[in-house]
């Protein structure tokens, strides 16, 4: 068979709701019985399956056409090689690729909306039918491509883990994370709910909730005859190709031991935020909303939160 390439494209997938389902419970007729029971509508759990599947097939029809494929489901990715040649297609939603990122050290990343319809797809540029021609652009060296800056921790046990959207620093459960944190030559000890470092592409995301929130709360407690902050009043957003990070403290809490002055700031090439646990069990540091995938954060545990230095390339 000829090929457009000998360099191999690896596609990535995600199970379905409907997928998860009946991994729960075995069968699709007993997921039906569970899901309608509960007042919920099955068949929207069912056209979403077909949907992808559909998808899936074109997709593997189109690549199969064009090289060398290995297919990996998302849970795999922690513990697959990727080569220095290979093309990534990631077939799902946006988190499916930022997911697949942080796994990655240049190669470049194509986007692909399952179900337009269902799904908005800022990550996620192109359709199946796009794939083709998008492919050859890029095997072509004729593609653009955009940077994505990623964070990265690194433990003083040499550990280390990379966030595409974010990382989160704090307890496994619904507990206080306890800390010190430095910032250049500022430091104090805190008790959160823990800390998020949002890269410029997830700044539309958990940043924005966490700053929407904070304005909605100060408005409330302290301006109580205004309105509402419309939406568009908190810009959270920067750029994916940023220079720096934005890290946020969730429900720092004033005591005789713990202050509340160093919540919110930017980590940048040139300073890095350094977070040292006090909590005897239970911390965690975990990235892109991956929570299975975690570094320990305990006792004794430093971890420097910088720039990562290398970058995810995503194809546009």
């Amino acid at each position: 068979m000829w090929r457009l390439t000998e360099n191999k494209i690896v596609l990535i997938t995600r199970p379905t709701r409907l997928d998860e389902l009946v991994a729960r419970f075995n069968t699709v007729a007993q997921a039906r019985f569970y899901v309608e029971h509960l007042g919920g509508d099955f068949s929207d759990y069912q056209h979403e399956d077909e949907c992808y599947r559909q998808a899936l097939a074109q997709t593997r029809t189109v690549l199969g056409q064009l090289g060398r494929v290995q297919w990996v489901e998302r849970r795999f990715l922690p513990n697959f090689l990727f080569g220095p040649l290979d093309v990534i297609v990631a077939l799902g939603q946006d988190g499916l690729v930022a997911n697949t990122l942080k796994y990655l050290d240049g190669q470049p990343v194509i986007g692909v909306n399952p179900d337009p319809s269902r799904w908005d797809g800022q990550l996620l540029p192109f359709k199946v039918g796009d794939l083709g021609k998008v492919l050859t652009e890029v095997f072509q060296q004729r593609r653009p491509t955009r940077q994505v800056t990623m964070a990265q921790a690194v433990l003083n046990n040499g550990l280390k883990i990379f966030g595409v959207n974010d990382l989160f620093i704090g307890p496994k459960t619904h507990g206080s994370a306890r800390y010190r944190i430095e910032l250049g030559p500022v430091a104090e000890d805190h008790s959160s709910s823990g800390i998020i470092v949002s890269t410029g592409l997830g700044s539309t995301g958990w940043l924005k909730s966490l700053l929407t929130g904070a304005v909605a709360i100060t408005q409330s407690r302290f301006a109580t005859d205004a309105p509402p902050a419309p939406e568009n009043r908190v810009e959270s957003a920067f750029d994916w190709d940023a220079s720096y990070l934005c890290f946020t403290v969730r429900e720092p809490f004033p005591s005789k031991t713990t202050s509340t002055s160093l919540v919110f700031g930017q980590i940048t090439p040139n300073q890095s935020l350094t977070l040292i646990s006090h909590m005897a069990e239970n911390g965690v540091i975990f990235s892109d909303g991956i929570e299975q995938d975690f570094l320990e954060f305990n006792s004794g545990t430093r971890a420097v939160i910088s720039l990562a230095e290398r970058q995810g390339r995503l194809v546009v």
